[in-house]
């Protein structure tokens, strides 16, 4: 279950959009309840991410929006050079990420992304490979991991926002 409150936020680093979100669930058998904000800028391109556990695990990265990634203490993450956009595995908001910032329609063909993937159990983050497709203009849009191993039509809201994604999560 997921709680998310997404508006405008002014202020540092030329953040545009703020997404502040609680999540509960389970993994594997396993509970987890996390918090985590999402920065974006006006062209829903990330600029810093943090999640943090009940139990105070954390992790908190920042990016110049152009897919260079740093750590909170500045040093550079070179391994995700190029990952514009993120998947925080427990929420389908971050899907919204990548339809918004490319306002793909269905002449547009498929994106194919590298994206910076951040399971909920280990918080040790991945690049992983994920295709994009428009099916129905602000409508309907297709996700496929790169290796074809999981896909998803992905309805949307007027704002962009996924609604359903079948067999993990549904808005209520």
């Amino acid at each position: 279950m997921e709680h998310l409150a997404l508006g405008p936020v002014s202020g540092g680093r030329g953040a545009a959009i703020r997404a502040d979100s609680v999540v509960i669930g389970s993994r594997g058998g396993r509970p987890y309840g996390l918090r985590y904000r999402i920065d974006c800028d006006a062209g829903w391109r990330v600029l810093s991410f943090s999640i943090e556990t009940v139990d105070g695990r954390g992790l908190r990265l920042l990016s110049d929006g152009e897919g260079r990634w740093r750590d909170e203490d500045g040093r550079p993450l070179p391994r995700f050079d190029g990952c514009i956009d993120i998947d925080l595995a427990g929420t389908p908001f971050t899907n919204t990420l990548p339809i918004r910032r490319l306002g793909l329609a269905p002449q547009s063909g498929t994106a194919r992304l590298t994206m910076l993937y951040v399971p909920f159990d280990t918080f040790e983050p991945v690049t992983d490979g994920q295709r994009y497709t428009c099916l129905v203009e602000d409508r309907l849009y297709r996700y496929e991991a790169e290796d074809r191993s999981f896909a998803a039509d992905l309805p949307v809201d007027e704002d962009g926002l996924v609604t359903d994604y079948p067999s993990l999560f549904e808005r209520l």
